[in-house]
């Protein structure tokens, strides 16, 4: 198949110039860059009958119906995306900005509003910071699992201190965890950010779990990152940052690195890695910052860590779930069965929003 020139020049790069980009770099970037990720650009390309003017108008800009399609694939971890910015313009069913925030509104007054009367404790009772304390989770997914409720009902948070707070808190919870089950050593902080993220109650919280045996992400993680040293003599965290560093999709802020992962699960997906829990804060609070200047309002958010007591990497993953008002899912069987997911939006635009 015949493939289209990609549509970005060189002065601004972009997902569709990679190939040419990973071509031009110095052949020991080039070669690290080729170890860790193989891409493909092909073009596809559609006909459509005379009485399609929607479909018109949302491939005007692709001439003659091309579309130019992008893969990458993580080689050490497997995970892999495809790219395709035509997706971004599909019609959708949404909600208005001011219809969102109704319907936060609206739910003033639930039991996270009311946490010490309406929700359960754990056996060792609540860990409580400046903005936040934690509950008991009512319907477990682990035998330890807990709740963070935020003192601030909007689920929307930027603040760097309000999130230093939470994972002070989530860190406290763990503790006393390992203390009810001396076993436990495997933590996991999550963090749903309303419903298009999987949140059931709108009200700003997160999640904490304390595990036996680590959960499948962290010793998945755990597995590659020893392959790969036995394999290159290299840390698989070190040489990440490099090869996103060479295409420019690596910041750092104070001794964090923020990434504009290559192979994100969904849309503007961003990874934070440190080995320091405590500078956590200040690198997600950046990030959210960068989020709301995108429109971003819903996301999810994870924290794979070392065991407890140990030393080790902080990954943070987060992603933007969409438009809380856009009523389709944005997770189909392409992410859940083929383990390939569709991408409509451009890692170098978020990179550029983080660089502001």
């Amino acid at each position: 198949m015949v493939m289209r020139k990609q549509s970005c020049g060189m002065e601004r790069r972009c997902i569709t110039g990679v190939p040419e980009l990973v071509r031009s770099l110095p052949s020991e970037e080039r070669a690290l860059f080729d170890r860790m990720f193989r891409v493909t650009r092909r073009s596809g390309r559609l006909i459509l009958p005379g009485g399609m003017e929607k479909g018109r108008r949302i491939i005007s800009h692709a001439p003659q119906g091309w579309q130019q399609i992008v893969r990458i694939t993580n080689l050490v971890t497997g995970e892999s995306t495809l790219f395709n910015e035509e997706r971004a313009r599909r019609p959708f069913e949404t909600r208005s900005d001011a219809g969102v925030r109704a319907s936060i509104e609206e739910t003033r007054g639930d039991a996270f509003c009311h946490p010490e009367e309406s929700t359960p404790l754990d056996l060792f009772g609540r860990v409580r910071g400046r903005h936040a304390l934690t509950a008991s989770n009512m319907a477990k997914y682990d035998h330890l699992h807990g709740v963070i409720i935020f003192d601030e009902h909007d689920p929307l948070v930027w603040e760097e201190g309000r999130i230093e707070d939470y994972l002070n808190v989530g860190m406290g919870w763990f503790m006393k965890a390992r203390e009810q089950d001396p076993e436990a050593r495997y933590p996991l902080f999550l963090w749903n950010c309303l419903w298009r993220a999987g949140a059931s109650i709108v009200h700003g919280h997160a999640q904490v779990l304390l595990s036996v045996e680590p959960y499948s992400a962290v010793e998945s993680l755990e597995k590659v990152r020893s392959s790969y040293n036995m394999k290159f003599g290299h840390e698989y965290e070190t040489d990440l940052i490099d090869a996103h560093r060479a295409l420019g999709l690596a910041m750092k802020r104070k001794n964090v690195e923020i990434l504009a992962y290559l192979t994100p699960v969904k849309e503007k997906e961003a990874m934070i890695l440190s080995r320091d829990y405590s500078s956590l804060a200040g690198a997600i609070a950046y990030v959210l910052h960068a989020y709301r200047d995108l429109g971003v309002q819903s996301f999810n958010l994870a924290i794979l860590m070392p065991p407890l007591g140990e030393e080790g990497i902080f990954t943070v993953r987060l992603v933007d779930r969409g438009e809380p008002g856009i009523r389709s899912s944005d997770i189909g069987a392409m992410e859940l069965y083929a383990r390939t997911s569709v991408v409509a939006g451009d890692p170098f635009r978020l990179m550029e929003a983080l660089k502001v």
